[in-house]
């Protein structure tokens, strides 16, 4: 039995239709993603720190 694998996660907030939203809701939703931006290069950073840091540990 061969199982395909799942389809990845459908991007929500590529697919979304636009065109229904007010100028408030997009606005409300541009500063949510800006948001989730910096979250994620915080994370982006974090990772990189302690890869560096990993990486300077095991060259002995």
């Amino acid at each position: 039995m061969d199982e395909e694998p799942p389809p990845p996660p459908r991007d929500e907030i590529a697919q979304a239709d636009l065109s229904r939203l007010s100028v408030d809701e997009i606005e409300h939703r541009i500063g949510r993603l800006k948001a989730e931006i910096e979250r994620l290069e915080t994370a982006l950073a974090q990772k990189r720190a302690s890869r560096a840091a990993a990486d300077a540990a095991f060259k002995l």
